[in-house]
């Protein structure tokens, strides 16, 4: 049996640029999830051919972003909540348009260093053949640095994918959506990634027996330039 340890790539971004906690963020996290929650319920409906109501969307929205800020013990004053619906409600309706809505969320994949670190990574949709999507319920053109480290992530995990970032501007009135299309990491890129990844789960990563980590699995070995195994 050999033994690896394991870390999800978010907590690799989070420890790669950690922030300190602030009320705002939090709010933002809450509303982030009831986003995310919503949008993939609707996009799975919509892939098992049912046409939802724009009233059904909204109460399903609203119910999520009550039980996200109940979640994180937030209480917000009846206007507060009721802007933060409307962003729930028009990125709903934003992402509708997008080449997204519809698609599945692929399986988890591990990313392998060296036999001794796995990465687990899953981007939010793809297509099931050459193209994935990670959204943000956020502006993120240009990618910041933690945008940027997930997205490269996620292309290790998914060589050889076409890697597309789709922001959702919630803020925004109405919601605006946005695409870009990201180039694979340099080799150089590459490298820099797998080892700030295989650093972390060093120090961080849960240790497991391999031979019963749940695959895909994507193997590189550390060398002068990543290497698939």
């Amino acid at each position: 049996m050999t033994t690896i340890r394991t870390i999800p790539a978010y907590e690799v971004v989070q420890r790669t640029y950690p922030r300190p906690p602030r009320e705002e963020d939090e709010v933002g996290k809450a509303v982030g999830r009831a986003i995310d929650g919503t949008l993939s319920h609707f996009s799975h409906e919509y892939r098992q051919g049912r046409r939802p109501t724009g009233t059904a969307m909204r109460s399903f929205g609203e119910a999520l972003l009550d039980e996200e800020l109940a979640s994180a013990a937030l209480a917000l004053s009846a206007p507060g909540r009721a802007a933060l619906l409307e962003q729930v409600h028009g990125s709903v309706q934003a992402f509708r348009k997008s080449p997204a809505f519809g698609l599945s969320r692929p399986k988890s994949r591990v990313i392998l260093i060296d036999d001794r670190v796995g990465v687990y990574a899953q981007p939010d949709y793809w297509d099931g053949r050459g193209r994935f999507y990670e959204m943000k319920s956020y502006r993120a053109i240009p990618p910041p640095p933690d945008v940027q480290l997930q997205l490269r992530l996620f292309q290790l995990a998914f060589p050889r994918f076409e890697s597309v970032l789709l922001c959702l501007d919630r803020r925004a009135r109405p919601v605006e959506m946005s695409t870009l299309t990201v180039p694979p990491p340099t080799p150089e890129e590459a490298l820099a990634t797998l080892r700030t990844a295989f650093a972390l789960g060093e120090e961080h990563g849960e240790p497991k027996v391999l031979e019963y980590v749940e695959g895909p699995f994507v193997p590189y070995r550390l060398r002068s330039e990543p290497v698939r195994a």
